[in-house]
């Protein structure tokens, strides 16, 4: 099961990335200490843990439900791809998306739930999914969906408070009774063997295939569970990449492009991609995270006008890199659509916020 508690330990000579760990009921009672871990791990680091967000449940259903999707066969969930139009919701077959401008194309499937659908059911909002989802959207999908929501949504107020913007300004940026390109995400990537690393494999039609490219998020806030090691990070100064350790019963967090749009370069969206370290590689991977994103009209540029941190940010040219955007279209148009691409030049439009797109 993709929640089995018998896998290999996480290879203790692995380089790590020292996280810190932010305690959420301590967020909650707005503890001081703990907001500064939080604004902290947000501007300097990117990604944090997240302990005590109450998730676990609807976690481990999650991972239940994604595995009941992947065994159906092949037809069945190609019934509901998401298509080559830039439509992020439905399922994503292994070898869908190009993971660089060379034409290597990825080793994993995704099935991802519009927030739209879990908050609305049983109303259809965006589109239907296989049966396992539908069957579970209302005891299991919509209940992580607001497990998730909740912390992201607590972050982002702590956030406003701490740029001194008025209160509730992210958050109507987040509206829920927007349609949005938030989502909940279940992965699944093939066993490899402990000594491919990222090497390039080839398949038996001989076309190249690697893991996901390494990427930015490009919403604002990633919520992530997953059991096996992978994730790496690239620490930020560095072209360095590190492992981050999971830890049983936390949250992964990070900061993703939006954010950084918002914030005028403040708050970092780093680079990220995942390479199964030692005998772990040997398994299944499974890994469940919600994007908070922004909802679909919304004008992403930084909120100079309305914090003077932002403003200071801005005119030291921290968001030089930035442009402005509407969400919607900058989702579907470059950072889905041109992942999908036939050539370079097409997966090259396809790069956010990140500081060094080449590396894969």
């Amino acid at each position: 099961m993709p929640h089995a508690t018998a896998f290999p330990p996480f290879p203790a000579d692995n380089p790590i990335h020292p996280l810190l760990v932010v305690d959420y009921e301590l967020l909650k009672a707005h503890d001081e200490a703990e907001i500064a871990k939080l604004w902290k791990a947000a501007t300097e680091l990117d990604f944090w843990c997240l302990k005590n967000h109450g998730a676990d449940t609807a976690v481990n259903a999650m991972f239940d439900t994604g595995a009941a999707t992947f065994a159906l066969p092949l037809a069945d969930k190609m019934a509901f791809e998401q298509g080559d139009a830039g439509f992020s919701f439905g399922y994503k077959a292994s070898g869908a998306t190009l993971t660089d401008a060379s034409g290597a194309r990825d080793t994993t499937d995704f099935l991802n739930i519009a927030a739209d659908d879990a908050l609305a059911w049983p109303t259809v909002a965006r589109r239907t999914y296989p049966a396992p989802v539908n069957a579970r959207m209302g005891d299991v999908v919509g209940p992580f969906v607001r497990r998730a929501i909740e912390p992201n949504g607590t972050m982002l107020g702590i956030l406003d408070e701490r740029f001194g913007l008025p209160r509730g300004t992210l958050a109507s940026r987040h509206r829920t009774d927007e349609w949005s390109e938030s989502e909940a995400r279940v992965t699944r990537g093939p066993p490899r063997g402990p000594s491919e690393g990222i090497d390039r494999r080839r398949s038996q039609g001989g076309a190249r295939e690697s893991p996901l490219a390494a990427h930015t998020d490009f919403g604002s806030l990633s919520f992530l569970h997953n059991r096996l090691g992978g994730l790496q990070d690239m620490v930020p100064g560095t072209q360095t990449w590190r492992y981050v350790k999971p830890i049983p019963g936390h949250a992964i967090c990070n900061v993703g492009d939006a954010l950084t749009i918002f914030s005028g370069g403040l708050l970092r969206s780093n680079l990220h991609r995942v390479v199964p370290p030692g005998e772990q590689a040997r398994y299944e991977r499974y890994s469940l995270v919600y994007f908070t994103r922004p909802g679909d009209s919304v004008r992403m540029a930084p909120l100079a006008d309305q914090s003077a941190i932002i403003a200071d940010a801005v005119a030291r040219g921290a968001a030089r890199h930035l442009r402005e955007v509407v969400h919607a279209p900058w989702v579907e148009n470059m950072r889905v659509s041109n992942e999908m691409g036939a050539n370079g030049d097409v997966w090259n439009a396809s790069r956010g916020a990140e500081h060094e797109p080449h590396l894969a």
